[in-house]
């Protein structure tokens, strides 16, 4: 077994420059909690939104891309794991015998179906960090969590802010839409066509629990954890 093994998530996420870790959002202490007993196993995950500074930032899609921090953390954390990239830019020249990138644009659900149909099998963990428009994250599950493996866990991060270059006006936000499901076990939202697509969801849903910002109550809403029946 590797040295780096016994490395908390955390740990990787401050080596590596991600923001997942103590430097900016502690994502990594709930991850590592969550995904430590996947460590060593033959999984396949999936990261949506690959390094920060995208369309989302007004900067453009066909950006000059040069480095995978998260990917990289992944990479060393699961040992034995398949990992799959999504993004609108390209980070295909970045080579490892267990990545794989897939380049998607998040507003056309039918780029999210075929870039997912490129994964063979079904996931084992989804991580949503990709633009952060609430239309974006919620074709995102739309078209993945379908694919998700039962007892499989799927991470949306980023719930507090949308950016203006995507968001849609009057959009349900995605925090509001899964806090309406924890408040009422059902899904509300502003289109009547997606309430009732996320509505049929919830047979499959075992738990669904929305953390704050640095888990501080009293804060916005931040990342949001859906667990697989």
């Amino acid at each position: 077994m590797p040295v780096t093994s016994t490395l908390n998530l955390t740990d990787l996420a401050d080596r590596y420059g991600s923001d997942k870790g103590s430097i900016k959002h502690r994502y990594t202490e709930l991850y590592h909690l969550l995904l430590n007993p996947y460590r060593h196993r033959k999984i396949t995950f999936l990261e949506m939104g690959l390094l920060i500074g995208g369309p989302e930032h007004g900067i453009d899609k066909d950006r000059k891309t040069e480095d995978l921090p998260s990917i990289r953390m992944w990479l060393e954390y699961f040992t034995k794991a398949e990992i799959h990239g999504l993004d609108v830019s390209d980070f295909s020249w970045f080579k490892h015998e267990r990545f794989a990138f897939h380049r998607c644009d998040m507003d056309d659900r039918a780029e999210i179906t075929r870039a997912v149909s490129e994964i063979p099998g079904g996931l084992d963990v989804v991580l949503d960090d990709a633009s952060h428009a609430s239309h974006h994250q919620q074709n995102a599950f739309l078209e993945i969590f379908p694919r998700l493996k039962s007892g499989g866990i799927y991470l949306i991060e980023d719930l507090r802010w949308q950016p203006d270059t995507y968001e849609k006006p009057g959009i349900t936000t995605t925090a509001e839409l899964f806090r309406s499901f924890i408040d009422n076990r059902e899904f509300s939202h502003s289109d009547p066509a997606t309430a009732e697509a996320f509505n049929a969801f919830i047979p499959d849903m075992s738990a669904c629990i929305v953390f704050p910002v640095r888990y501080q109550k009293n804060r916005k809403d931040q990342v949001a954890v859906i667990h697989k029946r």
